[in-house]
């Protein structure tokens, strides 16, 4: 488990993605700066609370279905707080043996995770940045809850517009894919200003005021994030599209989805 005592300190005015996002899905887990930096996106992207619930609603069909397909095991890098309709949930509603490996580099993130999955021994929280694979793999929240020889899911949902060199991100997914067994499977979703680029493009330039700038990608670059693994169907498509089998109602699009089997 995560040292709480060497986490690095937190700037509360400072405005954080994760605690941004806690904030969109009704957490409590943030400041005021967040609070008000929602409030700033919101009034240029009016449907912004949609896009986050459609993004949360993806994960959890797409953890269920990697639990479908016989896996147990789950990396979800910057994971964020696992609040309501987190993935240890999503993946124990089908197999309650699941276990998950949270990764966060935000201080406030990884102590609200670690007071939250207190007393269960499948889940983790590790404080680290995941453009160390290394580093994320060879933690012990990570390497003593995971068996890497067998397959593996490796979420990164909603993360990848945070590491804005596209071959550096490439590069990144790449090492982590090619560290997991044949059969594991990467989720994968990204914000696009394809659609509605006005609302998204005013958005990105609200994100430049806080610690996680964002980057939009189109449908293109988010392909070559996933590389050459086997994409399962519906492919690369809207959050909303992929295999929609909830009662979200109708949804902004917003966000490029996808699964691909690694062989």
């Amino acid at each position: 488990m995560t040292d709480l005592s060497k986490l690095p300190p937190v700037d509360p005015e400072l405005p954080n993605a994760a605690r941004m996002y806690d904030y969109f899905l009704g957490g409590s887990h943030n400041f005021a700066a967040d609070r008000e930096a929602v409030e700033r996106i919101r009034a240029v992207m009016p449907f912004a609370t949609q896009v986050i619930h459609a993004n949360r609603y993806f994960l959890g069909r797409a953890v269920r279905f990697c639990v479908q397909q016989g896996i147990d095991q789950f990396l979800d890098l910057g994971s964020g707080i696992p609040t309501a309709g987190n993935v240890h949930e999503a993946a124990r509603s089908v197999e309650p043996s699941a276990r998950v490996a949270y990764v966060d580099n935000e201080p406030v993130t990884v102590a609200s995770a670690a007071a939250l999955l207190a007393g269960d021994p499948l889940s983790s929280i590790t404080v680290a940045d995941l453009r160390a694979p290394d580093t994320v793999l060879g933690a012990a929240g990570v390497r003593d809850l995971l068996d890497l020889s067998r397959p593996v899911a490796l979420l990164t949902v909603s993360v990848m517009q945070f590491v804005h060199d596209d071959a550096e991100a490439a590069d990144l997914l790449a090492e982590y894919r090619s560290r997991l067994a044949p059969g594991s499977m990467h989720v994968l979703s990204h914000v696009t200003g394809d659609h509605d680029a006005t609302e998204l493009a005013a958005a990105e330039d609200q994100y430049r005021a806080t610690a996680n700038p964002g980057l939009l990608r189109t449908r293109e670059q988010v392909a070559s994030l996933l590389g050459d693994i086997e994409l399962v169907e519906p492919g690369i498509v809207d959050a909303t599209e992929w295999r929609p089998d909830d009662m979200a109602g109708a949804q902004h699009r917003g966000l490029w989805a996808a699964v691909g089997r690694i062989r």
